[in-house]
């Protein structure tokens, strides 16, 4: 055999290639072709922009993509039929404040129904970014999507935080980020000047900029400068309507990040969610360890900070609500990818947390999809579910809209058309 395909010359080896491309393309339409085409019929269907559900539809699903989606929706005769009565489908979920520490992370998110994450800094983010993200325009995705601020911008002076920004701006992060914390007073904050030219470089490169913030005072320094994203809930006193009329100047964006709040102190009251499978069984067994650790709770009954948190959460509460009222756009997220947050299932506390503070459940849901898909400048791709976008969605065993816990009943989770498996 082997002297045989030394001398396969000439028409011979030209024949063999002709029958390997015709087998690989044949391979390539079946792909395209039955595999790549289902319909989801019967379900509810709710698709992200705030209307209300539509009841027993149709969901058509071809090559990764929304094909078709409503009541009167005819199966195609190539598509897989597959029985979706009595449940609900959503679009997949948008967490709009992580932190990606590595690519395996995206799918533990993936499993969990959030399927795009905004990881808002780290050193390694770039690299990650770099590593998965041509993935994310082809139907071969299995995790989730991903957009980053890359490293924290942390300088101390304007000439270094300018060119911070430059370098930012070089690797093409999504947003650029910094903290504007002193840590409830045992650090130094970052200087006015430093912060202003931030804002103004970012700016004069087309660059939208996030901070980390405590405090009402420090969200109308930035707001004034123009800030795009306060990624933490302003939690020492209550918003009023100048913070307001700033918000809307600005078109600035905010995200509560609730659960980051509970889990500075909630480990020591042995909260029900550590023995909840649905955090369980996605969960870092180490983590789960850790935070459970009989050092670690005492530490935390005694930390300082973890009672102003906790003291402080119904301040967050009232001002998520005052802000949405008054209309400024709020996206869900977590600040989870941290100790002691648990990425995945802590999404789908924030959203019972919002509910708590007043949301609806259609508002909560409208905050974690089209929302967030708008402030990451991808609402043409994802974010509700219409036609032409890609099909990343959760099918729900409940209806969310009767108690959005039922966002954790999950069926089976899609992106670009195709299963997350389990595990």
């Amino acid at each position: 055999m082997k002297k045989n395909l030394r001398y396969l010359t000439g028409s011979a080896f030209g024949l063999l290639v002709l029958a390997v491309v015709l087998a690989l393309s044949a391979g390539a339409a079946t792909r395209g072709g039955a595999e790549d085409a289902r319909a989801f019929v019967g379900a509810r269907v709710i698709d992200g922009t705030g209307k209300a559900a539509v009841q027993k539809a149709t969901l058509i699903v071809r090559n990764g993509r929304i094909e078709a989606v409503g009541p009167s929706v005819k199966v195609p005769a190539d598509a897989q039929r597959i029985d979706a009565a009595g449940k609900t489908i959503i679009p997949g979920l948008i967490s709009a404040h992580t932190h990606v520490g590595e690519p395996g992370q995206l799918g533990v998110y993936a499993r969990y129904g959030i399927t795009t994450v905004f990881s808002l800094g780290g050193d390694k983010e770039i690299a990650i970014r770099d590593q998965v993200r041509s993935e994310q325009q082809t139907p071969a995705l299995n995790h989730a999507r991903l957009f980053i601020a890359g490293p924290v911008i942390g300088s101390k002076t304007a000439e270094e935080a300018r060119k911070a920004v430059e370098q930012l701006a070089a690797a093409k992060t999504d947003i650029a980020k910094f903290r504007l914390d002193d840590n409830l007073g045992t650090s130094t904050k970052m200087a006015p000047e430093v912060y202003a030219a931030i804002l103004e470089e970012a700016h004069k490169r087309g660059m939208r900029v996030a901070v980390h913030l405590v405090t009402l005072a420090d969200a109308k320094a930035v707001l004034r400068l123009g800030a795009d994203y306060v990624a933490h809930s302003i939690r020492d006193l209550d918003v009023d309507d100048e913070a307001i009329a700033l918000f809307k100047k600005s078109n600035a964006h905010y995200c509560p990040t609730l659960m980051r709040e509970v889990s500075t102190f909630i480990y020591p009251e042995k909260p029900a969610f550590m023995s909840d499978p649905f955090l369980l069984n996605g969960a870092d067994p180490r983590e789960v360890a850790r935070v459970q650790d009989a050092a670690y709770l005492e530490k935390m009954r005694n930390d300082k900070a973890a009672l102003w948190y906790k003291e402080h959460l119904p301040v967050a509460l009232r001002n998520l609500k005052k802000l949405a009222d008054a209309g400024v756009p709020v996206v869900m997220g977590t600040d989870t990818g941290l100790p002691g947050r648990f990425l995945g299932s802590f999404e789908h506390m924030e959203l019972e947390y919002m509910t708590q503070a007043g949301f609806t459940p259609m508002q909560a849901l409208v905050s974690a999809t089209s929302t967030a898909a708008r402030f990451l400048h991808a609402s043409d791709q994802v974010g509700t579910l219409e036609a032409g976008k890609w099909a990343d969605f959760i099918v729900l065993d409940a209806n969310p809209l009767d108690d959005i816990r039922n966002t954790r009943k999950v069926d089976s989770v899609w992106i670009a058309g195709h299963r997350v498996p389990a595990k």
